[in-house]
């Protein structure tokens, strides 16, 4: 796992919350049929896929019962994140207290099925994208309090990260440069007395003419915000690596290969994201 980005305390202190969130002050289901049995009742579970896909997730299951139960259930891993799965195969065995693996089923399934849905839907833009060297990273719509654990899983289903947060990278979009008076120029200039020299500066860009701005200011990084292919090409061409160049908007699967014939560095869409479908996997009960 990239501890860069999940390290434990930062999923244990995740989890703590979404486990208050969920058990509230017990699991009355699971509680009412284990008061009947034996309080060291053992179960035996495999963690299965019903859907083909990339696995992710492996440390946020594993903690999920580990702040649950401590040592008392143990998961056997047979897959690692980024591997790719099967419908059908056998992921994990999970065994131990009946109790704990009862509750936190549905927590641990709601990461993994979310994180793997996110690296798999990644995965596919990322194998179009490279074809033409063009990275596919991710945007900042994003699920809040969950977004640590979304840029995790396009990393680990092959994409790239754009910025963390409004502190990572100077982002000026449509709506700053109008309160200059729609200056590039000016608002390049007024960041540039405020930010760190480690801070780049992208600039977003919606005409040929902005983008002609953007470069007599040196800007870090150009995004072509919803141009045409034609005008993508003519931008790209233009700008002849004096910038990064970046393509945004209305990429989806369809759209994405056309738009990494242009030459572009970087596609940034939310997409693989907030359009992922969640991966089919389950608690299958071992007889």
């Amino acid at each position: 796992m990239a501890k860069f980005l999940l390290n434990d305390f930062i999923i244990e202190d995740h989890v703590k919350k979404a486990l208050l969130e969920d058990i509230g002050y017990g699991d009355i289901s699971t509680d009412s049929i284990c008061c009947a049995l034996d309080s060291n009742a053992e179960f035996e579970v495999f963690l299965t896929t019903r859907s083909d896909g990339v696995f992710c997730g492996k440390d946020v299951f594993q903690i999920v019962f580990s702040v649950l139960a401590k040592d008392k259930v143990k998961i056997e891993f047979y897959f690692d994140d980024g591997d790719e799965i099967k419908k059908g195969d056998k992921i994990a065995k999970i065994s131990g207290s009946a109790r704990y693996i009862l509750t936190g089923e549905r927590l641990a399934l709601n990461y993994i099925q979310r994180m793997s849905g996110i690296a798999t839907f990644t995965r596919k833009f990322q194998n179009i994208a490279k074809k033409y060297g063009a990275r596919v990273v991710d945007t900042r719509k994003n699920t809040p309090n969950f977004r640590i654990f979304e840029k995790y899983a396009v990393k680990i289903g092959g994409g790239y990260l754009h910025r963390f947060n409004l502190c990572d990278c100077v982002m000026l979009k449509d709506n700053h440069i109008a309160l200059l008076g729609g200056s590039i120029t000016s608002a390049v200039k007024k960041v540039r007395e405020n930010i760190s020299h480690a801070h780049k500066i992208e600039v977003e860009c919606d005409t040929i003419s902005q983008v002609k701005e953007a470069l007599k200011s040196n800007v870090d990084i150009i995004m072509l915000d919803n141009m045409s292919i034609d005008k993508i090409n003519e931008c790209v061409q233009l700008i002849n690596k004096k910038a990064i160049v970046e393509a945004s908007g209305g990429v989806c699967i369809e759209s994405v290969e056309e738009i990494a014939r242009t030459g572009v560095d970087i596609i940034s869409t939310s997409a693989i994201v907030a359009k992922a479908p969640t991966l089919d996997l389950a608690f299958d009960y071992v007889d």
